[in-house]
């Protein structure tokens, strides 16, 4: 049985601004009913390529395929997207924002607001009904924003930064929701600079960096890339001499144990070896869970880590 045709399929993509590259040669698909994480670091080049897609912006060079054809106003009805630019009328309410949204995608008013009335209930926004979107908190205004993507059931969901400016309960929310979408067979691309949202979310993840693709593939194989970390701890001394040639970073804890960052090619039994031929008897040895951040580092250089790094540090822009 062949496989599904993908619902997304962006094939050497490149695209500039003022002679200046925001994309270059990028290429990936999305394929029915997955989760796909668009990674990377602000000015990655993740925004543009999600315009791309959606037919908003025209690649310079490369092709785009939206369900079989040209991205645009025919796969509006079937796409649900959540811009990074955070917006809602200030003076609606919360439930007018939602049947707004489901209307301009083909719904009647009577099922709009009536979606509307139960998307609120169902994610804990019910007494903000009627309240106006400018008297809503941060949190509150995002997740109305998400409803109105999602209102009227499309097939496949384009979310840019959904997670920005979300305090870590809201976070939580937001996730469960993604999930939720999920299990109802829909199909989701959406792009952050947090990692650890892909780790716990994804199907497959895209890399990018300073607007070029660095990795595609699932989250334990972006993993495998990540350099290994053990925690090791002896009674006696000797420790640090006797592992220093296999670590290219050790970090003593206030525990007194070592924290060591392996060489690529260090291995368990050798690592143990070396103990025991200096006399250090272990009371510690815990390998730690690399985790996706440390990948990323590892796949694009010490150089791009500041971008990571500067990103994290930015300022959530206001809702509403």
């Amino acid at each position: 049985m062949s496989a599904a045709p993908s619902i997304l399929s962006m094939s050497s993509v490149s695209k500039s601004f003022g002679g200046n590259p925001a994309v270059r040669n990028v290429s990936f698909d999305v394929a029915p009913g997955e989760i796909v994480g668009f990674l990377g670091p602000n000015g990655a080049g993740k925004t543009t390529s999600l315009r791309m897609a959606l037919g908003y912006v025209k690649p310079d060079s490369g092709s785009v395929s939206l369900f079989g054809g040209e991205p645009g106003e025919a796969t509006f009805g079937r796409v649900g997207f959540l811009p990074e630019e955070r917006g809602l009328y200030k003076k609606q309410t919360a439930r007018e924002s939602i049947a707004l949204m489901g209307r301009l995608n083909g719904m009647s008013k009577r099922d709009a607001f009536m979606t509307a009335d139960q998307l609120l209930d169902r994610y804990g926004l019910g007494e903000a009904k009627r309240k106006k979107n400018k008297d809503m908190s941060k949190g509150m205004a995002q997740k109305v924003q998400l409803l109105s993507a999602i209102a009227h059931d499309p097939e496949f969901y384009i979310l840019d930064e959904p997670f920005s400016g979300l305090d870590p309960v809201n976070q939580q929310v937001l996730e469960a929701m993604v999930r939720e979408i999920s299990e109802r067979g829909r199909t989701i691309l959406f792009s952050t600079h947090v990692m650890e949202h892909a780790e716990r979310l994804c199907d497959r993840i895209v890399l990018m960096a300073r607007g070029e693709k660095v990795f595609e593939g699932s989250v334990q194989e972006a993993l495998d890339f990540a350099p290994r970390r053990v925690v090791m701890a002896s009674e006696k001394a000797g420790l640090a001499d006797a592992v220093t040639p296999v670590a290219t970073e050790m970090e003593r804890l206030e525990t007194g144990a070592l924290d060591l960052l392996l060489r690529r090619d260090a291995k368990v039994p050798d690592i143990l070896e070396r103990c025991v031929d200096a006399g250090v008897r272990l009371t510690r040895f815990e390998p730690t869970r690399a985790s996706l951040h440390e990948a990323f580092v590892a796949l694009v250089g010490e150089d791009v880590r500041a971008d990571l790094e500067a990103s994290a540090a930015t300022p959530a822009e206001e809702v509403a």
